[in-house]
């Protein structure tokens, strides 16, 4: 069964009070273009992570325009090395990467040859980003590209250095399939409270189900205007994000300890079960969407806000669920900044936070509970090298093909990974491990 088609890239994640922007306006375009640009500027310049950068869209007046910004933002972090080419071959030299015009012509291409933005529309909206700078040289490569015309493959190519570390690592279907998924927005992905309504929400929020409690949907607009949220019958999560509470055996009456809980998805499966969640993470502002969540969906957990390196627990668990601070180079699908911030990454800090998170929490189990670890990366050194490591008394636990949905088959060594081209309209990159404490 497929979604119904898609007309364009929605506004990233964060919902609106309104439609989706309109992406053609010539009259009023230029301040959601300049917001774009700040936007590109703060991420490609500065390191700043897209959510970070997104405040120059807030402090918009019009809740189109600040759609529009982060629309334009995000499609030229997808076709970056695509725009990027068709500039410099309109140049006589290349501009420099961080040159105020680069960043004009970028939002400018991304708005014309993805948007739909009229020719003459591109050029007017762009020459007011570059006041008194080089407005000659920007309206010069607009009109020499907008003459050929200037057109883009059908899917991006992966940035530098995730071609070549992906292809070494999944081979070069996973890199297609990679590429083929940066291109456009994915659909909507929902995790359901009471999965024995799957069908109902399937219909009616127009989507289709990849497994129990699951709806995948293409639907437009504000998700809070959708059906379903005011009443708290689900909550936004991909698909392959809700796997390892899946994965995770908890009962009705289970403790289950949420460890790096935010954003909260997992706790909400879990207490969606009937499980008793404790929902540690050391951010109170991300635990405060987990609030918001927990109460539109009627459910409880205990939220304690602690370092989990510093924490210790008055009580065992039954179950904990680890979703490890990590690289977040498995969510590109949605938030393509991670390709341009994270490909030099230096791993060795945050696999030795995983690898101890992973021991201490190793302790905090009943014997006979399930530990699941977890990583939305795409890097194996966050994800099979961690449990390739010996921990006494926890040994790993093979996860059955039984467990998993259709589409989807665990490694000959029982762990899971989801890689981009698995399932139809793609998955998030996921690593996912179980373990199970041994007796004393």
């Amino acid at each position: 069964m497929n979604l119904p088609p898609k007309s364009s890239p929605k506004p990233e994640r964060k919902p609106e009070r309104s439609g989706r922007p309109a992406t053609n306006r010539d009259d009023t375009g230029v301040a959601a273009r300049r917001a774009a640009l700040k936007i590109c500027q703060a991420v490609l310049d500065r390191g700043a992570p897209f959510d970070a950068a997104t405040n120059a869209a807030d402090e918009l007046a019009l809740v189109q325009d600040r759609g529009l910004a982060r629309l334009l933002a995000l499609t030229v972090l997808r076709w970056l090395p695509e725009l990027d080419d068709l500039i410099d071959s309109a140049t006589p030299r290349p501009l420099p990467a961080d040159a105020r015009a680069r960043h004009a012509l970028r939002v400018g291409l991304a708005g014309w040859l993805k948007l739909g933005t009229p020719p003459h529309a591109v050029v007017a909206t762009a020459l007011p980003l570059v006041e008194g700078g080089p407005r000659r040289l920007v309206h010069g490569v607009l009109g020499s590209l907008i003459r050929r015309p200037a057109v883009l493959p059908a899917t991006p190519r992966l940035p530098s250095p995730f071609d070549v570390y992906w292809a070494r690592d999944w081979g070069v279907d996973m890199v297609n399939a990679a590429s083929a998924a940066l291109a456009e927005e994915p659909a909507t992905d929902l995790t359901l409270k009471d999965p024995s309504k799957t069908d109902h929400w399937a219909a009616a929020l127009e989507g289709i189900s990849l497994a129990p409690g699951h709806v995948r949907t293409a639907r437009k607009g504000s998700i809070t205007e959708w059906p379903g949220f005011a009443e708290g019958a689900w909550w936004v999560q991909d698909f392959a994000a809700s796997l390892p509470a899946r994965l995770l055996p908890a009962q009705a009456g289970d403790h289950v300890l949420d460890l790096c809980a935010a954003p909260g998805g997992k706790t909400l499966q879990l207490a969606a079960r009937g499980a008793r969640v404790t929902a540690l993470d050391m951010s109170d502002h991300r635990l405060e969407r987990v609030r918001e969540n927990l109460s539109r969906t009627g459910l409880t957990a205990d939220l304690v806000v602690a370092d989990a390196l510093r924490w210790q627990p008055d009580v065992l668990f039954d179950h904990i669920l680890i979703d490890a601070p990590c690289s977040a180079t498995g969510i590109f699908r949605r938030h393509p900044d991670v390709l341009h911030l994270k490909g030099t990454t230096d791993l060795t800090p945050v696999t030795l936070l995983q690898a101890a998170l992973l021991r201490r929490a190793a302790g905090w189990l009943k014997p006979g509970g399930r530990l699941i670890y977890a990583t939305c990366s795409l890097f194996p050194q966050e994800g099979e090298r961690i449990a390739e490591r010996v921990i006494a008394g926890l040994p790993r636990e093979m996860i059955g093909a039984d467990e998993l949905p259709a589409g989807l088959t665990p490694a000959a060594d029982g762990w899971v990974r989801t890689l981009p081209g698995q399932v139809e309209g793609g998955l998030d990159g996921f690593f996912i491990a179980r373990f199970r404490k041994l007796a004393a």
